[in-house]
């Protein structure tokens, strides 16, 4: 039995906990380390995980038990703490987004290069098997070639309780980051082609909540595939009703429960209250455990997407692949998750123990975020974005 890579882990906060599932159920990962500047949070992991707990990023990195890191910091910290690791020599696993420019995306991809280390971007909901498999049945070639690629998300996420950075788009905040890493990653994904042009819209629509709320875009693949994205994270609607209610980590959702995001932020009047809810969904002894223990019934998904080939039009679900062909209907199950988002860690070993090239490279996830900021400049702008740094 190939034994499993000992991970340490940069900031325990929301990241960290909606992974817990992943990485306390995967064989091949076992949590060793963790730094985080809340004491209770670094006390409780270190007695659940016998594992060692320390303040600093450093001590995480420098700890020789450590075989990979997963930086689950703030974004604005991802790349001082990429260039940590691999100065260490560590592989690493950051959370989108992969930075908030270009500058240090390409300073992280070359920190990974001098130091031979992976490095990996996720998670991102291009990892779920529900658009692998998408993937997959594309290159089979039965359907012909993807042509369009249509994604749309409605979501509470600006309702969510945030820290005063997550509402403040010069520091990451605001949807187009947190939320667009995830879309455009699953366009890319299932487009299969290099991005060559962005033109968009965002929404900000709250004054009590000054960041993008929403966006549309329309990207220009080549080979005259294109791919559109709406998101919208204002709590109204839901596309979890175009999914069963089952919600976005495969957990079962209660339609009946409309409206809890911006009910339960009524309770925080002040930025430090709600900062303070922020810190009860995170880890540690004040927070609360995201589905820990406790398996999901389907797939994670990001909301109703739609790959539309020359013979099919292809529809990902959380619980398989609905196949819209030119003579018949029929969905292509997959089987239940036994361990959530088991991909993430399967494509990070495999790049530990195998050297396996991962698909979410340092260079997968620059690309992905120069889409973003292509969005946002594009808004900003009202024009067409070129890109050029896409893979």
């Amino acid at each position: 039995m190939t034994k499993p890579l000992g991970l340490g882990v940069i900031g325990l906060g929301r990241a960290f906990t909606l992974m817990l599932p992943t990485l306390t159920g995967h064989p091949d990962v076992r949590l060793v380390a963790a730094s985080d500047p809340r004491a209770d949070a670094r006390a409780r992991f270190a007695e659940e995980f016998s594992a060692r707990a320390y303040e600093s990023a450093d001590e995480v990195c420098a700890d020789p038990a450590v075989e990979a890191v997963y930086v689950a910091s703030p974004h604005q910290f991802h790349v001082a703490h990429v260039e940590r690791a691999a100065r260490h020599g560590k592989h690493v696993l950051v959370e989108k987004p992969m930075a908030l420019t270009i500058a240090d995306c390409a300073a992280m991809n070359a920190a990974a290069r001098a130091a031979g280390i992976h490095l990996l971007v996720g998670h991102s909901h291009s990892f779920d098997l529900p658009y692998l498999r998408t993937r997959a049945l594309i290159e089979e070639g039965c359907f012909g070639p993807v042509r369009m690629v249509q994604a749309t998300n409605f979501t509470d996420f600006l309702y969510r309780p945030r820290r005063p950075e997550e509402l403040d788009t010069r520091a990451g905040g605001g949807v187009v980051f947190s939320q667009g890493a995830h879309q455009v990653d699953v366009v890319r994904l299932i487009a299969g082609r290099r991005a060559v042009s962005v033109r968009a819209l965002t929404g900000q629509w709250d004054p009590a909540r000054p960041t993008e709320g929403a966006f549309s875009a329309l990207i220009d693949f080549e080979d005259g595939v294109f791919a559109s994205l709406t998101y919208s994270g204002y709590g109204h609607f839901d596309t979890d009703e175009f999914n069963g209610w089952i919600g976005e980590l495969g957990q079962t959702r209660d339609p009946e429960r409309y409206g809890t995001a911006r009910a339960a932020l009524k309770a925080a009047v002040t930025a430090e209250e709600e900062a303070a809810l922020k810190n009860r969904r995170a880890y540690g002894p004040a927070g609360v455990d995201a589905f820990r223990g406790e398996t999901a019934p389907a797939h994670n998904h990001f909301g109703l997407v739609l790959a539309c080939c020359e013979r099919a039009d292809l529809r990902p679900t959380p619980e398989g692949v609905l196949i819209y062909a030119d003579a018949e209907r029929r969905f292509d199950p997959l089987p239940r998750p036994a361990v959530p988002r088991a991909e993430v860690v399967g494509e990070l070993f495999a790049a530990v123990r195998q050297n396996r090239p991962p698909l979410h490279s340092g260079a997968w996830g620059l690309a992905t975020l120069e889409i973003c900021l292509a969005i946002l400049a594009s808004a900003r702008e009202r024009r067409e974005i070129r890109l050029a740094h896409q893979t």
